[in-house]
């Protein structure tokens, strides 16, 4: 694709993008505006998924740092959105089938695309992955694989031209002989005389005759194949060929050049940045230091002026030389304007105390009232639109054909820069300034000089209640603390799995009620979603964490085989996650005692917050909360169960660090211990037929000579998980029975002979796993709901028939 093709796709990704903005829904009702909540968050992800493909391919730097932080902003206005809905539904599952039908849109293509650059494009990333590996090679985890090619000896060189030359001496051998087989068919073939003409003639037409038959059967063979394929198409039964691998190939080669030349481009770009700031430092910093220190110079003349009196500069976070520009002049508005200012952060200060200490579970009087809360992004998203219009949008490309940069932005934004960073310089020199001239006053003024303690002033207010986590490791390096952990097996590799490789569609339900007490039914597409949502996006910037709502810790529930360890590999993958296993097969004996385990989860904690993101595993989550551990078993899982509350507990806004729980039982053991620890209860939905249509399909997909309808499997395949799928074609479709294929063609009845064999999830444990969600906090909440509905409903019933009953007795009088 060209620069002029992306271009075009920004244009029509910005307009999309500026009508949902000013269709936005603000401050109304969760519940009774569901439907504009979920209409503008599905223009979001379609807005996010061109965004997506548009960063990847664009060259021309400063465009795509302007896109990287409006994609930002639009995956943040995503996950505000995500929660109102969870609050209008009161359910983490969101279903939008009303919504794409209405718009006329596919379901997958309602599905998010997690984008690559957070991970590739990351130092930290690279240098962790990198430092892994040498940890894994140091401690013998892992074999050093080396670039160089391994010199032959002597021996081994003898040995391959002693094998070649024996190989070509047959093949010459094998085509002597088969030459000499010829020779002699020819020879024993009879001579015809001229009486056996006539039969000549009648067996050659014989012989045409019968190769038309053939050649024409083939023909008719050939085209019934051909319309039965095109048939299938066209009922969706085979996915059809949109483009041919010539095609596709090129455009993967092309898409790649394009990455390879933004590269090239960042290096020029890079290279003027340094040039212009050591040109700007040279030549116009004493020019800009001067210009600002006049400005505040002649500020102060007018603050003395007007007041009689020198100004205070004290130190804050905005530099005075950018604040004296708002202020008026006089102390009394400056009072005035900090003590409104001062009045406003203690409300917003005990609004949220209020909000803190108020209980997860809605009071009786706001249960059915759920406003929408401000967003954070929004007013970031309206900022980014009005610097398209202002500086994007009418630029004309024929002044950067090449797609590279522009200077002129880069020394616009240098000289902000610079003059950032002189007005601080400005401000400590007016600050002496200040000082000397109030001493010359006092003087004047026949006061004494009071000598200024060099102790600091403690400061008023209340002591944070949180107390500082004391280091027990002052003295090591970060390198030291990690490579240790790896030595442990602690921090492992984890294998490469991207989120899209977990097969499944998504369902297309109607969103339910939340004073329904039945849900829709759940996709594995569905989970996917969900698992971005929850996990990935808000880990891909420390802004979006910090900024969105997001969870610290998510428990996956799910029967053996439903893929629960493949989904918490693909999210360590799509975030560039540290994996820290602490299962307790993994920890029994490492680190051992009451000290070693303080020690274990300060190692931990440390390391996790030094590389981040990091996601902590824990397998067989609900063993530390069992109340009976079996004789069996020796894992000690009960050692973390006092520490996980509080590995929850320590972890801060700013820690990109998730916890994720594994559990095939849950019910197990103590709900109120596991649930003090998970904030999220994901439960695998069962496979139905498209999502096992899906993966069948997927996978044999890989094996062009298969090609048998797959619906016959499909069917019988009800009530089995992906893995136990996945299992039957790797055990079927073996190298031996794969190059066979051509010749003995895959039988349906090869696969469901091996799939009968593998164990089904059966009936008791799916009613088992239902029961039990239903027992989760967000279940608890709507089920609250439906009470009160229920108990409001017969209480109007009874009012209604009391005042019928009183109708009735005055009229009888």
């Amino acid at each position: 694709m060209s620069n002029e093709y992306y271009e075009e796709k920004w244009k029509t990704a910005q307009i999309l993008l500026e009508s949902n903005i000013q269709n936005e829904p603000s401050q109304v009702d969760r519940r009774e505006q569901r439907f504009l909540i979920a209409n503008s968050y599905l223009k979001y992800i379609l807005i996010a998924n061109q965004m997506t493909e548009i960063i990847d391919q664009v060259i021309q730097i400063q465009r795509r740092k302007f896109m990287k932080k409006l994609l930002e902003a639009i995956l943040g206005r995503i996950l505000e959105l995500k929660y109102d809905l969870i609050e209008a539904d009161l359910n983490e599952w969101t279903h939008c089938g009303d919504i794409i039908e209405s718009l006329g849109l596919n379901p997958i293509d309602c599905e998010l695309n997690v984008p690559s650059y957070f991970r590739e494009e990351n130092e930290d990333f690279i240098r962790k992955q990198k430092l892994l590996r040498t940890c894994e090679i140091n401690v013998g985890l892992s074999d050093k694989i080396e670039e160089t090619r391994v010199s032959m000896t002597e021996e081994q060189a003898i040995l391959s031209i002693q094998t070649h030359e024996r190989a070509r001496q047959g093949r010459l051998r094998a085509q002597y002989m088969k030459q000499m087989r010829q020779m002699k068919e020819i020879s024993k073939q009879p001579i015809l005389s001229q009486s056996d003409s006539a039969d000549m003639l009648s067996s050659r037409l014989l012989a045409a005759l019968r190769i038309q038959r053939h050649w024409r059967g083939f023909i008719a063979r050939r085209a019934m194949r051909k319309t039965k394929l095109q048939e299938m198409m066209l009922l969706g039964m085979i996915p059809s060929v949109r483009y041919t691998d010539e095609e596709i190939g090129e455009d993967l080669l092309n898409k790649e050049r394009r990455r390879r030349l933004r590269k090239n481009y960042e290096e020029d770009y890079n290279e003027t940045l340094t040039n212009i700031k050591k040109k700007l430092e040279k030549e116009q910093k004493a020019a800009i230091l001067e210009q600002l220190s006049e400005q505040m110079r002649g500020w102060i003349q007018e603050y003395n002026q007007h007041t009689g009196r020198i100004p205070e500069i004290t130190g804050s976070e905005r530099t005075t030389s950018r604040l004296q520009m708002s202020r008026q002049g006089t102390d009394s508005e400056i009072s005035k304007s900090s003590q409104q200012n001062s009045g406003e952060s203690k409300s917003k200060r005990e609004g949220s105390v209020k909000s803190k200490s108020s209980p997860n579970e809605p009071e009786e009087s706001n249960i059915l009232q759920s406003k929408m809360v401000p967003s954070i992004f929004l007013p970031e998203l309206n900022e980014r639109k009005d610097e398209y219009n202002e500086t994007w949008k009418d630029m004309e490309d024929s002044a950067d054909f090449h797609q590279r940069f522009n200077r002129d932005f880069i020394v616009q934004e240098e000289v902000s820069n610079l003059e950032n960073r002189l007005r601080k310089v400005v401000d400590e020199i007016m600050k002496s300034e200040l000082q000397l001239l109030q001493d010359a006053l006092d003087r004047d003024k026949g006061f004494k000089m009071k000598k200024r303690s060099s102790k600091k002033v403690k400061r008023s207010g209340k002591k944070s209640k949180k107390k500082k986590e004391k280091d027990l490791t002052p003295d090591r390096t970060d390198e030291s603390l990690f490579e240790e952990l790896v030595s442990n097996g602690i921090i492992k590799s984890h294998p490469e799995v991207y989120m899209r490789q977990f097969y499944g569609e998504r369902s297309c339900n109607t969103p339910v009620p939340f004073s329904n007490p039945t849900e829709p039914p759940n996709s594995l597409g569905d989970l996917r979603q969900l698992l971005k949502e929850f996990c990935i996006l808000p880990s891909l910037t420390q802004h979006l964490h910090q900024t969105s709502p997001h969870v610290k810790s998510v428990l996956l529930v799910g029967a053996k085989g439903s893929g629960k360890n493949m989904l918490v590999h693909s999210i360590c993958t799509e975030i560039g996650a540290t994996f820290f296993d602490i299962s307790p097969p993994n920890i029994v004996g490492k680190y051992p005692g009451k000290s070693g385990l303080i020690m274990l989860v300060h190692l931990i904690l440390k390391v996790a917050r030094l590389y981040q993101p990091s996601v902590i595993y824990m397998n067989d989550a609900e063993k530390p909360f069992v109340k009976r551990i079996p004789r069996t078993d020796k894992t000690d899982p009960k050692r973390l169960k006092k520490d996980l509350p509080k590995i929850v507990k320590y972890l801060a806004p700013e820690d990109r660090i998730l916890l994720i729980g594994v559990s095939r039982s849950p019910w197990d053991c103590d709900q109120r211990l596991l649930q003090s620890v998970y904030q999220k209860f994901i439960v695998i939905p069962r496979l139905d037929y498209c999502s096992r249509y899906a993966i069948w399909s997927s996978i044999l997909k890989m094996y062009p000579l298969v090609g048998f309808d797959i619906s016959l499997v499909t069917r019988i395949s009800d009530g089995y998980t992906a893995g136990a799928i996945i299992s039957t074609i790797n055990e079927v479709l073996t190298v031996k029975r794969t190059l066979q294929l051509l010749v003995h063609p895959l039988h349906p009845l090869e696969l469901i002979s091996v799939l009968c064999t593998k164990n089904p999830v059966y009936k008791e444990e799916e009613e088992m796993i239902s029961v039990w969600s239903q027992k989760t906090p967000m279940s608890k909440r709507r089920s609250k709901v439906i009470e009160f509905l229920k108990e409001e409903s017969l209480e109007l019933q009874a009012k209604k028939t009391g005042s019928k009953k009183k109708s009735s007795s005055t009229k009888t009088k």
